[in-house]
């Protein structure tokens, strides 16, 4: 394992709390990440200071969660989480800790954290600190609960979720205590927010590999918010395709739940999990849209545009492409850089035009519409000149 070094940033913190005799380390997902070879996008320092003294030290920090001892400190322009050894007491709700005590002892923090792989810290002499042996774990490829599995799923049931979301991340197998105990656990999940499974499920449809949320479905983790398990994960496996943004991961997601029956209704299930507005609308579209075969012209390309917009018929491209192989993105992306008119604010005319040439109340919406109608299979037409002339003849006369 090579020499982990943090920034200079970090280091400072580190000093300083060294300085003035207070134990120091960087601890947690950094040092994995770093052992594995992977830029850390936080890094965490775990000390023995209170974090009143933690404040003295540092002025310009910010108290994020006193009461749970974490400060983060302001460093180079840069932002640290420190965070008092502590030990935490019952977990009433399978989730947060009743009451925190603040320790002296490094191993004791770490004997509360949730997998061996998180259970490692490096003192600032550079000094490991692995007492759950979570280097080995990493190296062997294992995700395992430091100490008892249903004891710290018990204490945090999220903990089942992370457990698949950071196997699906790093391609490593659950060990087998670790995973049966999820399985005698799984209804613990029923003591979460419907926001903190969300964000677990979005963070597994993110990784490489999306496919391991058949096991997290079958080990009964959504049992809240599907009617019943999947068949098969083959569909799953076309997540993996797309990519990585979340709007077009959680449509082909829920498309293959409903091609299942696992959910009756897509804005329901994405509305139960609270996503935003806009995710809940472009996805529930979008597998109506999937529903059919993708279009065969360009023709009925603009009339999908016309009626779902541009960020819904994306997203359904990108979803066909995964399904059937084909670049329908490209073919997309032509339409939309031809200029070709799919909607009424790229007609060559508008309300305001008609008004001019005589027409009032619901006909000038209509015949905006009829004009689109024709522009869409004739884009040549798409002139102020040929438009007008049209809607002021025969058209309006029809």
């Amino acid at each position: 394992m090579s020499e982990i070094s943090p920034p200079k940033y970090v280091k400072a913190v580190l000093k300083t709390l060294n300085a003035h005799e207070y134990p120091a380390c960087i601890v947690g997902g950094c040092v994995r990440d770093a052992i594995l070879g992977v830029e850390p996008q936080d890094w965490d320092v775990a000390t023995g200071a209170l974090p009143a003294q933690v404040m003295e030290l540092f002025p310009d920090c910010i108290p994020t969660g006193v009461k749970h001892g974490t400060v983060t400190v302001r460093s180079f322009g840069q932002f640290v989480e420190v965070t008092t050894f502590r030990s935490d007491g019952e977990y009433a709700d399978h989730r947060h800790p009743d009451k925190v005590s603040f320790v002296g002892d490094l191993t004791a923090d770490l004997s509360r954290r949730d997998f061996t792989i998180n259970a490692i810290a490096v003192t600032s002499e550079g000094t490991v600190v692995d007492p759950y042996h979570g280097i080995d774990d990493i190296f062997s490829g294992m995700i395992k609960c430091v100490g008892d599995p249903g004891k710290r799923f018990e204490e945090d049931a999220l903990r089942m979720l992370r457990a698949f979301r950071f196997s699906s991340r790093f391609g490593f197998p659950i060990e087998e205590k670790t995973f049966c105990a999820i399985r005698e656990k799984a209804p613990l999940v029923f003591s979460l927010s419907a926001e903190r499974i969300r964000d677990e499920l979005e963070k597994i449809l993110l990784t490489s590999n999306p496919e391991i949320l058949y096991t997290v479905i079958d080990c009964g983790l959504l049992d809240g918010y599907i009617d019943k398990h999947l068949s098969r994960d083959d569909g799953l496996i076309r997540i993996a395709v797309l990519n990585k943004k979340p709007l077009v991961r959680w449509a082909l997601f829920c498309m293959v739940l409903l091609a299942d029956e696992c959910i009756a209704d897509v804005r329901d299930f994405l509305t139960s999990l609270r996503l935003d507005g806009r995710t809940v609308r472009c996805c529930s579209d979008c597998c109506d849209i999937l529903k059919v075969n993708p279009p065969e012209n360009n023709v009925e390309w603009k009339q999908l545009l016309r009626k779902y917009g541009v960020d819904t018929v994306e997203c359904a491209a990108s979803c066909w492409g995964a399904i059937y192989e084909q670049n329908f993105q490209e073919i997309l992306k032509r339409i939309m850089k031809s200029g070709e008119c799919f909607s009424l604010h790229r007609l060559a005319i508008n309300g305001n035009d008609l008004i001019s040439s005589g027409f009032d109340g619901k006909e000038i919406g209509e015949m905006l519409n009829r004009l689109l109608d024709i522009v869409i299979e004739a884009p040549e037409k798409n002139t102020r000149e040929i438009l007008l002339k049209l809607a002021s003849t025969g058209i309006k006369n029809s």
